[in-house]
């Protein structure tokens, strides 16, 4: 599934929600949203030009969870929002670079991410670099010098 870039939505702000929550949590989120705004739902007596913008929201949330619902267009997603990064995107901690996995053979520090995966980055590129993110989720660490 490809995300245009400009075009592209913010599917968790759609869901009222973080990249760290929990796929629970976003079900519930998506749960609860869904209820409110299903065209099933809706009262009678709600004007035609505010029933149409419920079934809109409607569809947006029902397009946010198929994204962030399923595991793998999740991940493709939060990867590639990570050229956007901003003071929403969860900082999950600051390291120090010494306290980083060193690996010799690769010439790279790495880091185990809460997920999973990892937080790796070049020595050649430790001068350069602060944040760093997971390779597998959206989680972001701040290297410190």
């Amino acid at each position: 599934m490809a995300f245009g870039r400009t075009t592209q939505k913010d599917w968790y702000k759609i869901l009222g929600a973080k990249p760290s929550d929990s796929p629970a949590e976003l079900k519930r989120k998506y749960q609860k949203l869904a209820l409110l705004y299903h065209p099933d739902k809706q009262e009678a007596d709600v004007p035609a030009g505010e029933v149409e913008e419920r079934v809109q929201r409607f569809m947006e949330v029902d397009q946010a969870w198929k994204i962030l619902g399923n595991e793998e267009t999740k991940k493709e997603y939060d990867l590639q929002q990570r050229d956007n990064l901003t003071k929403e995107w969860p900082l999950h901690e600051q390291v120090y670079l010494e306290d980083m996995s060193w690996n010799e053979d690769e010439q790279l520090y790495t880091l185990s991410c809460r997920c999973g995966g990892n937080y790796s980055v070049l020595k050649s590129k430790t001068k350069d670099v602060s944040l760093v993110c997971c390779d597998t989720c959206s989680l972001v660490i701040e290297i410190l010098q």
